[in-house]
């Protein structure tokens, strides 16, 4: 019968702490998988972020500068600033030049098409397609193909076809914006004239924006029409950026060296900006407001949701372990009673009992870490179609974190077996 006894209470205190380590794991692999995934979102949200098109602009200096007399802005039209195309290609010599996805500036020009009573003006906005440059011995390719992904191609019937193509940059062929191609009643492979030109329709542009109101060709066409070669209005860039934070809004004219160089160092939009601005002459450069707000916002709720999702997950499992060792001691207390009558300290018997928690949490961490792995890449892959690294750096905080939760919910159950009077556990009585 004794036998019988001692096997049953091994067994139930085994499957408590059985119990106990599951819920040890189940915690660290969310808190495994979580910390993995907020450590590496930055670049993955970035290079989703930029899937919504340019981050940063540049501008003519002259753009930015307000004479007033009198209080009556004296400033010349903007249109008689431009900046020089030959100057774009460094860009690529920047300081965080691989942080640059891509580049592509516009030269907007009144044209009119049609003849006659008939003519209408039209805006013509010239722009990179998919130019190759060169920067050194470095080629690359540009244009709005890179910095506006959802600029769609059609051929006039709303759907995309091989047949409808993106111009090349040294042709004069033409997009057609889908509305303005209602109004002309004109489709992929028609003619147009423009400012005395023939020029190819080889698509229909859909963008959803006032490009669906203008023709949008290659930016040399568009310059030889102006008449100003190498002209460029404006610049559109795409740069995976930092969030931004208290450091980044400093202005650097204020800055000791140290300090000015670590903020130069640092990948924010305003020091990309501001590299911009040093690479291209004359040049005022500057952040797309509601697209670098975004990313930080969207950055800042996605960590936010994690962390409590971690924070939820290891205080189930302190409970969890709470419960169970609360239950095994309890059944324990004729064996804490025994060592207390021998002579046994409060803190030897304590001693006993953590480093029992210590081993559940050294297993449970170990097998937390590696289940953690294995979701922290099954949501990259799901999520964001990359590859989530696991830093071997994560593995020591890991044990840290797994021993925390473990002790944390060993320490009330602990503290009330020391208590236990040895005359009344060794009667089997609380």
């Amino acid at each position: 019968m004794f036998p019988r006894l001692v096997y049953e209470s091994f067994r139930h205190q085994a499957r408590r702490k059985v119990l106990a380590g599951i819920a040890i794991t189940l915690g660290v692999a969310v808190a495994t998988a979580m910390i993995a995934v907020a450590t590496n979102i930055g670049d993955k949200i970035n290079h989703e972020l930029r899937s919504y098109g340019a981050n940063l602009i540049v501008t003519p200096q002259e753009d930015t500068l307000d004479v007033q007399v009198g209080g009556v802005n004296l400033k010349p039209p903007s249109d008689g600033a431009f900046l020089n195309e030959a100057d774009l290609p460094k860009i690529r010599g920047t300081f965080w030049h691989n942080n640059i996805i891509g580049f592509s500036p516009t030269l907007p020009v009144t044209v009119k098409i049609g003849e006659g009573s008939n003519a209408k003006d039209v805006t013509l906005l010239g722009t990179y397609f998919n130019k190759p440059l060169s920067f050194g011995k470095e080629e690359f390719t540009t244009g709005v193909r890179i910095t506006h992904p959802w600029w769609k191609v059609l051929c006039g019937d709303a759907k995309e076809s091989p047949s409808c193509s993106w111009p090349a940059d040294d042709s004069n062929d033409v997009l057609l914006g889908e509305r303005l191609a209602a109004k002309l009643n004109q489709k992929a492979g028609d003619t147009i004239e423009v400012a005395g030109r023939e020029l190819t329709v080889s698509g229909i542009l859909s963008t959803g924006g006032p490009e669906d109101d203008q023709i949008v060709a290659p930016l040399a066409l568009a310059q030889q029409i102006l008449g100003k070669p190498g002209a460029v209005r404006r610049v559109y860039v795409s740069a995976l950026t930092k969030p931004q934070d208290a450091f980044a809004v400093r202005d650097p004219k204020t800055m000791s060296p140290e300090i000015y160089d670590r903020w130069y160092c640092s990948p924010y939009a305003q020091s990309i900006a501001y590299q911009l601005q040093e690479a291209i002459l004359h040049s005022h450069a500057e952040q797309i407001r509601q697209v670098a707000q975004n990313e930080g916002t969207v950055l800042s709720r996605i960590k936010g949701l994690m962390l409590l999702v971690t924070f939820a997950a290891l205080f189930a499992s302190a409970l969890a372990v709470s419960a169970a060792m609360a239950t095994a001691i309890f059944e324990r207390r004729v064996e804490v009673g025994l060592m207390k009558a021998l002579g046994a300290s409060s803190f030897a018997v304590s001693v006993i009992f953590f480093a029992e928690s210590l081993l559940l949490a050294l297993v449970g961490g170990i097998a937390g870490f590696s289940a953690g792995a294995l979701l922290a890449r099954q949501i990259g892959h799901s999520i964001f179609n990359s590859q989530i690294s696991i830093e071997p750096v994560l593995f020591p905080v890991v044990l840290t974190i797994a021993v925390l939760v473990t002790f944390a919910g060993s320490a009330a159950a602990i503290s009330r077996a020391v208590k236990f009077d040895p005359v009344f556990a060794l009667r089997g009585e609380e």
